[in-house]
């Protein structure tokens, strides 16, 4: 059996703003094994960002409400990360758990070398001397084939093109080899060919320092041929999870398949308008009390609107959150695939 070395349980993260609370994740669960590449997906706002630093800590205390016991935790080797303070958690973080931000040119320190970021991380969490950091550092920017690392190690920030300022980044990110590595959109404003090196890199470093790496994307077409397991987030919720295959060839809930939809394929005509969703998000101040998605759902119920759905399992890897798969429910105007998947 796999090794859980992470494990989310009821995770819920409110902000206090001026408006009110703003609920931004509302019972999140989920597990990470070790080696596994797990990706979390949906749009902007959906909460992604938000779990990622609860995990490691990074929320600011003076706005943040982490919602703490009545079944919630976040689980390291079976230890609570809730339960620790400051100190506790700069020794997982950035040893044990470490993460990539979105954009690493307001990431990393613009007053300080690339090879210092790297070294200040190594000094923080190894007993070792500078010469000793500087060597790790040195061979970090090498592993994540950056060229000419000696003189690289010496230039800052702005001297370095996107795509750099990126493997910099995961060479801090990995600069003490942690167990847990959060992606958070590494491929963020980088063309397609960067992109593709970037994942590909992920993918090599991640096997060979035998790591689990969480994904966060709202791009369902980066995580195709990386992830293990995929697990789609709505208005602060996990609304479907699967593998793989069963997310991409048997999406069950209407926003997974309205996220596929929105992905432009090879083999279609060009005169075609891409699929666009319409409608936004709602207001998690006030969150609906059913589904969060039922106002943006062309097959959306009065019962949508009123209750949050139970979870219909399909397997035992997918599963999702939905009304359309209760035996009473109207299969009027559903796609086939999905009036099959009632019938199981």
């Amino acid at each position: 059996m796999s090794e859980k070395i992470l494990e989310v349980k009821n995770l819920e993260v409110s902000f206090r703003t001026y408006a009110g609370i703003s609920h931004a994740v509302r019972g999140v669960d989920f597990y990470l094994n070790r080696g596994e590449t797990l990706a979390i997906v949906g749009e902007s706002g959906c909460g992604k960002t938000v779990t990622s630093k609860a995990i490691m800590g990074l929320l600011p205390e003076s706005n943040t409400e982490i919602r703490k016991g009545e079944g919630s935790a976040i689980l390291f080797h079976g230890d609570n990360l809730l339960d620790y303070n400051e100190k506790q958690m700069s020794q997982i973080r950035g040893s044990k758990i470490s993460m990539i931000f979105q954009d690493p040119m307001t990431s990393l320190n613009p007053t300080m070398k690339i090879g210092d970021q790297i070294m200040e991380s190594i000094l923080i969490h190894q007993d070792i001397s500078k010469a000793e950091a500087r060597n790790q550092a040195l061979e970090m920017l090498k592993l994540v084939k950056i060229p000419n690392a000696e003189e690289r190690m010496k230039q800052y920030p702005f001297e370095f093109s996107g795509g750099m300022r990126q493997r910099a980044m995961i060479a801090v990110a990995l600069a003490c080899k942690p167990e847990i590595l959060i992606a958070d959109e590494p491929t963020t404003a980088l063309d397609v060919t960067i992109q593709a090196q970037i994942m590909e890199l992920i993918g090599s470093l991640q096997k060979e320092l035998k790591m689990a790496v969480i994904l966060v994307t709202h791009d369902l077409g980066v995580v195709a041929s990386v992830a293990d397991r995929i697990q789609v987030m709505y208005a602060g919720k996990i609304v479907e999870r699967g593998v793989v295959d069963e997310i991409f060839y048997k999406p069950s809930h209407p926003y997974t398949r309205a996220l596929l939809n929105s992905v432009p394929k090879i083999h279609t005509n060009n005169k075609e308008t891409l699929y666009s969703l319409k409608g936004t998000p709602p207001d998690l101040i006030n969150p609906p009390a059913g589904c969060s998605f039922a106002p943006r759902c062309e097959y959306g119920m009065m019962v949508c609107r009123k209750r949050y759905p139970d979870i219909t399992r399909f397997s035992d890897s997918q599963e999702c959150s939905c009304w359309l798969y209760h035996p009473k429910a109207d299969t009027a105007g559903l796609p086939e695939d999905m009036i099959r998947r009632r019938a199981r």
